[in-house]
């Protein structure tokens, strides 16, 4: 049974990932620096460290224990380590399980605590929308869609609404709706999110609205990573390609001042 038929109660608020600590690091020993009776923070702090600092076969065994002692920042974690096969073999329904945790323990209106839900949340979209091979876990785009839905709404997680906008439009997991898929890459675009933002010029592109929209994809490629950049350049010069040379040279100075502002 796919997690959208037992979810796990209402989850409010909005936090950013906690940010990486430091502190020395030392090889792992229970006996004598950080006992396998630490407490969850501890065991948790410790292991962060290990990790920032290289040493990952460490870092695991003290996240497990944070992990077994309730820590959800340590569970966290984990997950991501195995979904990304981070100091550990890549084991996709083992992060999935570690996610689910992070959902079921839910989190306190502000506490860092949002953050590990609400990211969880977003990972386990992605692994119910395609399923996960040789797992119980099959491909299910309506589950999917309604993750994201939780996370876009209920956490303001701009990956969230990114990829929820992207369902919409392509009417996975439903029907689709691009005045809402519009909504989602605005907010999406608002907060940084270089897809979402060319999404959103694309959109207005295709209404007519040409030079905001090459604009937009233009800005959006400046500071996109590495992936998105293929596509969204993709996009945007097929865009510059159809328009006429007066509106690119304004497109091409409204993005600058874009890029400038952060004003989408």
């Amino acid at each position: 049974m796919l997690i959208a038929d037992r979810f796990f109660g209402p989850i409010v608020g909005f936090g950013l990932l906690m940010s990486a600590m430091t502190m020395p690091c030392f090889a792992f020993d229970t006996q004598n620096e950080v006992k396998e009776d630490s407490s969850p923070f501890a065991l948790f702090k410790f292991g962060f460290s290990a990790y920032k600092n290289g040493h990952k076969d460490e870092a695991v065994k003290a996240l497990r224990f944070a992990a077994e002692k309730g820590h959800q920042g340590a569970n966290w974690k984990l997950a991501r380590m195995y979904a990304e096969g981070d100091g550990v073999k890549e084991d996709d329904y083992e992060a999935y399980k570690m996610f689910e945790q992070v959902i079921h323990e839910g989190a306190e209106q502000g506490t860092e605590n949002e953050s590990y839900v609400a990211d969880a949340l977003v990972a386990l979209a992605g692994y119910v929308k395609r399923g996960i091979p040789n797992s119980p876990i099959n491909s299910n785009p309506s589950a999917a869609r309604d993750l994201y839905l939780q996370a876009a709404s209920n956490f303001g997680d701009s990956e969230a609404q990114f990829e929820l906008g992207k369902m919409l439009m392509k009417g996975e997991g439903g029907q689709p709706s691009p005045n809402q898929a519009a909504r989602w890459f605005r907010l999406s675009a608002q907060k940084g999110h270089a897809g979402a933002q060319a999404m959103l010029g694309n959109l207005l592109f295709q209404a007519g609205k040409t030079v905001r929209g090459l604009a937009m994809m233009t800005a959006a490629l400046e500071h996109a990573n590495k992936q998105d950049r293929v596509w969204i350049r993709d996009i945007q010069e097929q865009a510059f390609s159809i328009s006429d040379e007066a509106d690119r040279r304004t497109a091409m100075v409204l993005a600058e001042d874009i890029v400038k502002t952060g004003d989408f």
